[in-house]
């Protein structure tokens, strides 16, 4: 099977006095497991059933393997979906599901009984051919859907959120499976959800659509460690946000000062790109950490004020959550709340809800977002 690119330049797609899509630009590699992710209503779907045809942009080109498609029909595009909802026929059996699409296309009898057998010993179901919809488990349906439109071996493989339908337990298994699969057959994939833990766990690269605009493309480690700005940062991960003033721009690093008087000086390689292009002295801004960054230290002694460079905060224990592998604590400063997520350890002691604790934030591990 050929891997071919994906390429949306400048696409911008209106309903009306709407804008949906506010002109993509975005490269999937050949063979490259894609994801979009965002919230309701960012785009991504409008973007995916775009890609499959069954949208058309008001501007802007989509090519597949160097080729504008965006003039071709969907049927002629050579372009698999695998729909939310599945969309196998209840009336069919798993065999007739997986053959429809070859029996459509005309295929001789004998390569589809070998390419049908094929893709259903590929995806586990051989040992169900004979079965309907209605008598198979979520995760088999997921499979027959998939089975249905790698069969045509399409040059491109859509994913609409394929995975909500199912409990938490079998989501990550299925979607192990499903990057196994990609993996095997070297298909590009684009799959859309909104859920973030699926997007990080599965994508080679993925984008953050929101109000249908591109907000940072890039690996789950790149997006999750650099966002490019607030939304992305909340988005993708759980973020904590101190208000602060730019107090002074030195050549390599910024001074700030936070709400309470308290002052940091962190590296201007922190600092989101668009807070970069309109740095200036008083610009309020926003430091930023992910709860599992902070660490807490129970008292006020010689011995916990022996820290790296950072920030050293006080506060007091609003709530803890148990999580099994983590804490997570929801600590007061008095003008904020943080979250800090704490790596259980057998034996270690946890912090009493009203505790008073000492905050080490690290500035290594700190960025400057827009507010």
């Amino acid at each position: 099977m050929k891997k071919v690119s994906v390429d949306c330049r400048n696409i911008s797609l209106s309903y009306g006095a709407t804008q949906v899509l506010k002109d993509i630009n975005l490269t999937i590699e050949p063979g490259e497991f894609f994801a979009l992710l965002g919230p309701s209503g960012s785009g991504k779907s409008t973007l995916l059933r775009l890609i499959a045809g069954f949208n058309q942009q008001n501007s802007g080109e989509l090519l597949v393997d160097g080729m504008d498609i965006s003039q071709v029909p969907p049927w002629q595009r050579d372009i698999g979906m695998v729909f939310q909802n599945y969309a196998l026929w209840p009336h069919m059996t798993v065999w007739d599901n997986v053959a429809f699409g070859l029996v459509e296309r005309k295929v001789a009898r004998s390569e589809l009984t070998q390419r049908v057998q094929a893709v259903l010993e590929l995806v586990g179901l051989t040992a169900y051919a004979k079965r309907y919809p209605g008598q198979l488990s979520g995760g088999q349906q997921q499979r027959v859907a998939l089975a249905r439109t790698i069969v045509i071996e399409p040059k491109v493989l859509l994913l609409d959120e394929p995975l909500s339908n199912l409990d938490k337990n079998l989501r990550v298994q299925m979607r192990q499976e499903l990057l196994s699969l990609q993996r095997r057959l070297g298909i590009t994939t684009i799959f859309v959800t909104h859920d973030q833990e699926e997007a990080m766990t599965t994508a080679d690269r993925m984008a953050v659509l929101h109000q249908g605009v591109v907000q940072q493309v890039g690996s789950p480690a790149e997006l999750f460690d650099s966002p490019a700005n607030r939304f992305v940062a909340e988005f993708v991960g759980t973020m904590n946000r101190l208000p602060a003033t730019v107090r002074d721009i030195l050549d390599k690093t910024l001074v700030l000062a936070l709400e309470d008087g308290m002052q940091c000086a962190v590296s201007k390689s922190a600092v989101a790109s668009d807070v970069l292009s309109t740095l200036r002295i008083g610009l309020a801004v926003s430091v930023c950490t992910r709860p599992h960054q902070l660490s807490l230290k129970p008292t006020l002694t010689e011995q916990t004020m022996t820290r790296s460079a950072g920030l050293t905060l006080t506060g007091s224990i609003l709530s803890k959550e148990f999580m099994g592998q983590q804490t997570r604590y929801v600590v007061s400063t008095g003008l904020q709340s943080l979250m800090i997520d704490q790596v259980n350890q057998v034996g270690d002691p946890t912090h009493a809800i009203g505790a008073q604790v000492l905050i080490d934030i690290p500035t290594s591990n700190i960025k400057i977002l827009d507010t």
